[in-house]
């Protein structure tokens, strides 16, 4: 569930600053667009490898991977790269220039080395124009210059990372070992009350990974395991929604877990809260609300005052499991277009704290 991406669409131009601009949450998520994007309501049949690429008729899209990678002696390393697409308006223009585009281009990509506890990440914005950015089905392609997420003829897996920054550099392959999950109600994933407040939404949950990462002079062979989200929509938040807290777990006995806690403004949880329990055979068990009970434990303080819970005890009462959800390195703070937390977890078990897995966190609307 990344939301926090959509907020890009108050930047009016397409450079790489923005790191200083304010933002409105509610403004960038919230109900209010034009009548001419599709909305995600009623039913769909998703369709696949065709559904990896791009929806154009709604307004916001993303193709967002992370991962958690090791070095055969054990070095850890969390990573980030989203691919997102934003249309300013719900009609093509029609000058023939070949920088005429109604798409905007961002990405976000990071690298932490749980060793050293160091945190990178960088964003970059394009327009949608003259092979900037964009996506493409013959090959499969989703790309910001060079930054991109390849596939092959068809858009089936094996897929490919390829991410070059000032400080690190990942060339990654990513092949799926399970279905995709259909999140939501059968795909549909509804965010607040109002209709059409929600986003097609589906993920792959287990990708195996293999590649290289290098920093500086330092070059890593890992390997381990991805996640992909994908969604599409028009609106999501509504007007009492502070924020989210989103998990992605993959657990070390073949179960994973997706959950997003969303958080009103008056500091209780929202009724639309939701996730899926996937069993190691790829089947999914929906959860609601009442399904995930999630409890802070410990709190890290950024520069601003902000404090993000980076560590969580997450109960689920009808897998009867209780765990302990903590950040590898306190500090993986996104300070892009708009200030926001995420990074690599571990999950221990809560009485024993024997190692269970790792997955991802995101917490929004803290700042």
């Amino acid at each position: 569930m990344k939301y926090i991406l959509l907020l890009c669409l108050l930047l009016a131009g397409c450079g790489k600053s923005g790191e200083s601009a304010a933002f409105d949450l509610n403004a960038a998520l919230g109900g209010a667009a034009d009548a001419g994007f599709a909305r995600a309501a009623g039913s769909r049949d998703f369709r696949f490898p065709q559904d990896h690429s791009a929806h154009p008729d709604f307004r916001n899209e993303w193709w967002y991977v992370t991962g958690n990678l090791q070095t055969a002696g054990g070095r850890r390393f969390g990573y980030q790269v989203t691919l997102f697409r934003i249309a300013l308006t719900p009609d093509k223009p029609v000058s023939p220039s070949v920088w005429a585009s109604n798409q905007v281009w961002m990405a976000h990509v990071a690298l932490t080395d749980v060793a050293s506890g160091e945190h990178w990440h960088d964003q970059r914005f394009a327009r949608g124009a003259a092979g900037l950015a964009g996506q493409s089905s013959q090959p499969f392609r989703v790309w910001l210059e060079d930054w991109q997420i390849v596939g092959d003829g068809s858009g089936n897996f094996p897929w490919a990372i390829g991410v070059k920054t000032d400080d690190f550099t990942l060339n990654l392959q990513l092949h799926a070992e399970k279905p995709p999950v259909l999140q939501g109600d059968h795909g549909l994933s509804q965010k607040s009350g109002e209709p059409g407040n929600a986003s097609w939404y589906y993920s792959l949950t287990r990708l195996q990974t293999l590649g290289d990462i290098w920093r500086g002079a330092e070059h890593f062979t890992v390997s381990g395991n991805s996640w992909l989200d994908r969604e599409w929509s028009t609106s999501a938040l509504g007007a009492d929604q502070a924020g989210w807290d989103w998990f992605s777990l993959q657990l070390q006995d073949g179960h994973e877990l997706m959950f997003y806690q969303l958080r009103k403004k008056s500091g209780e949880t929202d009724p639309h809260s939701a996730g899926k329990w996937v069993l190691p055979d790829g089947q999914a068990e929906t959860l609601a609300v009442e399904d995930v009970e999630l409890q802070p434990l410990r709190y890290w303080r950024a520069e601003s005052g902000a404090e993000y819970p980076i560590a969580w005890e997450m109960y689920l009462p009808k897998q009867q499991r209780r765990w302990r959800v903590e950040a590898l390195v306190d500090d993986q703070l996104m300070q892009t277009g708009i200030t926001y937390w995420e990074g690599a977890v571990q999950v221990l078990d809560a009485a024993s704290g024997r190692l269970l897995g790792y997955g991802y966190l995101e917490m929004s609307g803290y700042e």
